[in-house]
Order: structure tokens, then C-alpha cells, then sequence
């Protein structure tokens, strides 16, 4: 259990380490102060080595032996516009590889991210045939649970032998058990409310960085029949999002992680006045009507289309409103806040929530080949290169130490905003789904949906969700 805590504390701590760096001379010592254009291949041992029929002598008039062709398929969740930079810096990355490996040929798999993580994966875990490379979830529910099945490869040795194993922030812990890493974190993010500039100043309201000024802000859009927040609760994780930060708000940031050790109940008052609150802007009418019919990309269209003031969305939303993404039609008409303080909340309220939850892991049941390509994967896709293109091109923050040369290249204003928001915050908390079980989170939007739809009281969400986290809890302590 105390492996589960430490897991939670060190996604809390990770941001705080990435600010660090950023204020460095970087000269860290890291190597890694490269911009993309100056970036170099690794050293020739992180390089796939030939094969040993490759390495026997030839006659003189004899061509050099063609390379054996082999396929490695890769899992991606990179799917639709919004990922559509995600997904170029992955094709980008495959292409290289390819080039780097003979014979090698990636075949992609593009899935919907909760049928890969709730259906597809733990299908194929459980018969031992999942992908070679795929995007995976750190954690108790994910990582952590096919790592201590022997479906993962342990990636430890590989780090060390890339010259990785000192350039990633403090964020493994979700991915690690007893020591050995088996995933490694693409990149992170946080969570907040970003909203139309224009229509803020068309009704005179003040930024919501206050209380008073955010439900001034909804009464007053609600009132002149703008949707004070665009939804897309069809997906049960999206509005799963503000309910991660209410309670890191009321019931203190050291809460999610208490969930797997009982020190915190989803029963409790405080967790409870999380969904209270929840309910109470439902009832307002502070999200629009048919709200559990809207999908994620839903959201953002009302968004952008001026249907809806403000947005409750993770910091990766901001790739979306560059002048030639899905949301160019309010370019420059956006800003980014965090959830501002609450009102008799426990803890630090300024914490923030800081997730580096997703990215990819690796079978364990490899051939020679197929670890090459492995090998040369990582190496490609964890640099400084793709580290800061997530981060310019989809305001993605980077899992790994970026030098001040890097940091320096950060012009989009609703990207400064991001990192000014991780920078005043007092501390940071991890989301529960990257800390409780699988079922236990499950669970968790399940019962949101209920709550949206008027089916369950919140405290009826509370008992619902802790009965999961019971028998989880249980099962897990045999």
C-alpha cells in the first residue's frame, strides 16, 4: 500500500521539479539544451546493432544480405482532429524508426482511448497477446497491474542503456513496481477553466480567478442565454475532470491519494459536497440542456462557436485555438485560468491538479528484432525534440528536463498562461483515476452519469463509489 502512496505523491511532486528546471541555467547536466534543430542521433550503442547474419564476410562481388522485413504493432489513441499534432509527432517518430531499423514496418492501431483502456487492452493482457508498443495508463488499475502479471517489459536497463535514466522528471512512480520501470509518461498536463475573452467583455465580467467572480460570470451567461460552461458529459471522464478538482478543493489535495488506503472515503462529507456541487450547477442550468448526448468534441465546438463561456478542460485544449487548428475561428480570444479558491475548502487552494498519467509501455514477449525496434522507439520518441514540439505544438507539458533554450521557444499566450498557473501553484495532486483501481473508476463515471441524469443523490454516488473502493481495496490486501 505505502508503494500506491508514494506513487500518487510523486505525480504531485513532478511539477514542481519541471518548473524547477525550466528556471535552471541549463546546465543541468542532463544534456538535453538541444533545440529540434540542433538535435543529434544518440550515441551508436543506443542504435539498433545489425544482425549477426549482417556482420559475416562477403566476397567481393557479392551484394550486402537484405535486411529480414518484420512488423511491430503499435497502439495508439491519437484519433481525430483535437490529436491530430499528437499524432504527427507519433508518425513522425515511426518514420524515423523505420528508417533507423531494417526490415522494420510499424503497423499502427488508432482506438478510441477508453475502449483501449476498459476494453481492448485487458482483453488482450488477459489472453498474453497484447500490442508490442502501446498507449498505457500509469498506476494500481493499469501499468502497475501488467507489470506484476509479466505482461510488461521491464524498461530499466533500457533507460540506463539510452542515457534515459536521469533526464525524466519525478513521474514514474506511477509506472514503476518494486523499483523497475515498465511504461513511461509521454508528457503531463493540468486542468482549468479556459474562457471567451470576447464575451467576458461584452457582459462586463472580470476574469473567474475568484469564487464571486466565477459564479457571477455563470449567473450572468445563464441569464442572457449563453451556456456559462460547454459539456460533453456522453463521456463520463470529461466531466470526471472538474469533480477531480472540487475535491482536491474541499476535501484537501492529499485526498485522491487516500483512496486506496482508506485514509479518505468517497462517503465522506467533503468528498460528498464535491457532487453536491456538481448537482447544484446542473440544477442552475450552468451546463446546456442534452449535455449527456454531447461527446468531447461537442464541447469544444459549442465552445467555439460562442454557444458557451467557459470550458472545464485539460491544458492540452490549448494546441486547439492556434490559427490553423479546429478552434482558429477565436484565436487570441482565449485564456486560461485555474479553478480559483473555494470557500471554506481544506488544504492549499491553490494547489492545481497535474496528471502524467498516459503513455506508452511495451510487451514483454519480444524477439531480437522486435526489441531493436523497441530500443530505437524510445530513443526517438523520448527526446528533446518531441518533448518540446508536445509541448509548443499541443501544449503538452514534457515528462522530461527541457533546458531554458528549450522553455524560451514558448510564445502562445494560452500556453504561457498554463505554465504560469503550474508556477503559482502551492502544490499539485495527481487525478484519481491514475491512483484508485480500474474498477473503482469505472465506477466513478458510472455514477457521475447517474448524478447528471438525476437518477442518484450525491451522497448515493458517495456509497456507490466506496463500495468499489472496498472490495478493491480488500482484494488487493490478500
Amino acid at each position: 500500500m505505502k508503494k500506491k502512496v508514494a506513487s500518487a505523491m510523486a505525480v504531485s511532486a513532478a511539477l514542481s521539479v519541471f518548473l524547477a528546471a525550466c528556471g535552471s541555467n541549463g546546465d543541468n547536466g542532463n544534456g538535453a539544451n538541444a533545440s529540434p534543430s540542433s538535435s543529434q542521433p544518440a550515441a551508436s550503442d543506443a542504435s539498433p546493432s545489425p544482425s549477426p547474419s549482417a556482420s559475416a564476410p562477403a566476397s567481393e562481388s557479392a551484394s550486402p544480405e537484405k535486411a529480414e522485413n518484420f512488423t511491430v504493432s503499435l497502439r495508439h489513441i491519437q484519433i481525430g482532429d483535437a490529436q491530430k499534432f499528437r499524432k504527427a509527432i507519433l508518425d513522425d517518430v515511426v518514420k524515423k524508426t523505420e528508417s533507423e531499423v531494417p526490415g522494420l514496418k510499424f503497423e499502427l492501431d488508432g482506438v478510441e482511448d477508453s475502449v483501449n483502456r476498459f476494453t481492448k487492452l485487458p482483453a488482450e493482457m488477459a489472453a498474453g497477446n497484447p500490442p508490442k508498443i502501446m498507449d498505457i495508463f500509469g498506476g494500481a488499475g493499469d501499468t502497475q497491474k501488467y507489470a506484476k502479471a509479466g505482461r510488461l517489459l521491464d524498461l530499466t536497463p533500457i533507460l540506463d542503456e539510452l542515457g534515459l535514466k536521469d533526464k525524466f522528471l519525478n513521474v514514474l512512480e506511477p509506472f514503476s513496481v518494486d523499483g523497475k520501470v515498465y511504461g513511461l509518461p509521454i508528457g503531463g498536463n493540468t486542468e482549468g477553466i479556459f474562457y471567451n475573452t470576447d464575451i467576458f467583455a461584452k457582459y462586463n465580467l472580470n476574469p473567474p480567478t475568484t469564487w464571486d467572480d466565477l459564479i457571477k460570470a455563470a449567473d450572468t451567461l445563464k441569464k442572457n442565454n449563453v451556456a456559462p460552461f460547454a459539456a460533453g458529459s456522453k463521456d463520463a471522464w470529461v466531466p470526471n475532470m472538474l469533480v477531480n478538482t472540487l475535491i482536491g478543493r474541499i476535501a484537501g489535495e492529499n485526498t485522491n491519494s487516500g483512496f486506496i488506503t482508506g485514509q479518505s472515503k468517497w462517503n465522506s462529507p467533503d468528498v460528498v459536497a464535491a457532487y453536491q456541487m456538481i448537482a447544484d450547477w446542473e440544477k442552475k442550468g450552468y451546463y446546456p440542456k442534452g449535455e449527456l448526448g454531447k461527446a468531447y468534441a461537442d464541447m469544444l465546438t459549442d465552445f467555439v462557436a460562442g454557444k458557451a463561456g467557459m470550458m472545464f478542460d485539460g491544458s492540452w485544449r490549448s494546441s486547439a485555438f492556434k490559427d490553423d487548428a479546429v478552434g482558429k475561428d477565436i484565436s487570441g480570444k482565449v485564456a486560461f485560468v485555474s479553478l480559483p479558491p473555494i470557500p471554506n475548502g481544506k488544504g492549499n487552494q491553490t494547489s492545481v491538479n497535474a496528471n502524467y498519467g498516459e503513455g506508452y509501455g511495451f510487451s514483454s514477449d519480444l524477439n531480437e528484432n522486435e526489441l531493436k525496434a523497441v530500443k530505437a522507439f524510445i530513443k526517438n520518441m523520448y527526446s528533446d525534440e518531441m518533448q518540446l514540439r508536445g509541448l509548443l505544438e499541443d501544449g503538452v507539458l514534457p515528462s522530461m528536463k527541457l533546458s531554458d533554450e528549450s522553455i524560451a521557444q514558448v510564445t502562445d499566450p494560452v500556453v504561457k498562461q498554463v505554465l504560469d498557473v503550474l508556477k503559482n501553484a502551492g502544490t499539485t495532486f495527481p487525478h484519481f483515476d491514475s491512483v484508485v483501481q480500474s474498477k473503482v473508476y469505472t465506477e466513478t463515471e458510472t455514477q457521475l452519469t447517474k448524478l447528471i441524469a438525476g437518477k442518484a443523490t450525491p451522497q448515493e454516488v458517495g456509497n456507490a463509489i466506496q463500495k468499489a473502493q472496498d472490495a478493491e481495496n480488500a482484494a488487493a490486501a490478500k
